[in-house]
């Protein structure tokens, strides 16, 4: 077994406080997690204290049982059985791709090396490129061979540090697919350090979320978006219309907001801090598909404000009476609407969260790009 267990890290920078505080993870044997947090969350210095290249304050990180840090224990990296993938590969320029590969091979003998390297290529699809330099390669094909060096060992972890970030967007797609791929043949447990929500969601067998040094929410990445567990984790994730409402009708399962009257969650009267009864103030948050566009007058009217197309779907942008913010609606296709046009709007499905209390100020909530 090779899963990975990291409990109550701490690890600080000098006199500017600790970065990592009290911080937990665990990922399956196999699995991929996804650590997804903005710039200066922690995720980095997460990364490097797992593979040893920094000593931890206080806390403990396994892999399979075995213990890596703890007080008075840090196994080096180089003992620690860690295979990495860099931003940008980080190929040795003077090696050609099957000695990149062969790099940390040294305990085998040639020709096992060389049936290992063939093999690894192979399983990232570059198998007729082994005698071919770096600089011969497209990016993309030089994070295939920093995987294949990272695997070759058959680490017990795998530690990808936002390894997509310097490609297009055209790249990046197939490729996520190709390394998920990849981990999933070699049996590999994987940690993928990101701050790209798509990215976390699509290829991720769970996603962590970090904010100010801790995993907020770790989760499945389906109930992460449509469970998340407070208003920043549920903005963060994913574009979120967040509401003011007042909680009504006897069983408390419904809520009042200048969009009308939407559903609440089954479990809704309970509410994440006590009972939720009539007249409460909640905060309510939708998703952008969850909103549909009618014509004016069969629904709650608004004014369109903005429309971006982006091929596969449209956010139009509608002002509402009542609310300070306009809402987006992500609409499959294109859309007939423009700006200054009158619509409706209704609501589809329950609401993703509601918690008592006012609405959180735009200011403190991480904002997701598309």
């Amino acid at each position: 077994m090779n899963d990975l267990s990291v409990r109550g890290l701490v690890k600080s920078h000098g006199s500017d406080g600790p970065v990592l505080r009290g911080l937990d993870l665990h990922a399956g044997a196999g699995d991929l997690v996804a650590v997804l947090g903005p710039s200066g969350c922690g995720k980095t210095t997460l990364l490097r204290v797992i593979a040893g290249f920094l000593r931890a304050d206080a806390g403990t990180v396994t892999v399979g049982g075995r213990v890596l840090t703890a007080p008075g224990t840090h196994v080096p990296p180089e003992r620690r059985a860690v295979g990495i993938v860099a931003q940008e590969g980080a190929l040795f320029p003077h090696l050609d791709v099957a000695r990149n590969v062969a790099f940390g091979l040294t305990d085998l003998s040639r020709a096992e090396r060389r049936r290992r390297v063939a093999e690894m290529l192979d399983l990232v699809g570059l198998a007729e490129h082994g005698r071919r330099m770096p600089h011969e390669l497209s990016g993309g094909q030089q994070q295939r061979v920093s995987l294949a060096r990272a695997l070759a060992p058959r680490p017990a972890l795998v530690l990808l540090d936002e390894p997509f970030n310097a490609l297009d967007s055209s790249l990046r797609h197939g490729l996520r697919a190709d390394v998920r791929a990849a981990l999933r043949a070699g049996g590999a447990t994987a940690l993928l350090v990101t701050h790209d929500q798509q990215e976390a969601l699509s290829v991720a067998d769970s996603v962590a979320v970090v904010r100010d040094g801790r995993v907020v929410q770790q989760d499945d990445p389906r109930r992460l978006y449509h469970h998340p567990v407070d208003a920043r984790v549920a903005r963060f994730v994913g574009d979120a219309v967040v509401l003011p409402g007042t909680v009504e009708g006897a069983a408390g399962d419904r809520a009042g907001t200048p969009l009308g009257e939407i559903r609440l969650p089954g479990d809704a009267s309970a509410g994440p801090a006590g009972p939720v009864g009539p007249g409460t103030p909640v905060t309510v948050l939708l998703r952008p598909e969850q909103l549909l566009l009618r014509p004016p007058g069969t629904a709650v009217g608004g004014t369109v404000e903005d429309v971006h197309f982006y091929g596969h779907d449209a956010v139009v942008t509608v002002r509402v009476a009542g609310l300070e913010r306009p809402v987006e609606v992500r609409h499959a296709g294109a859309v007939e609407v423009r700006p200054g046009d009158p619509t409706g709007l209704v609501v589809t499905g329950p609401a993703l969260l509601c918690t008592p209390g006012a609405v959180p100020e735009p200011s403190a909530v991480a904002g997701a790009a598309r």
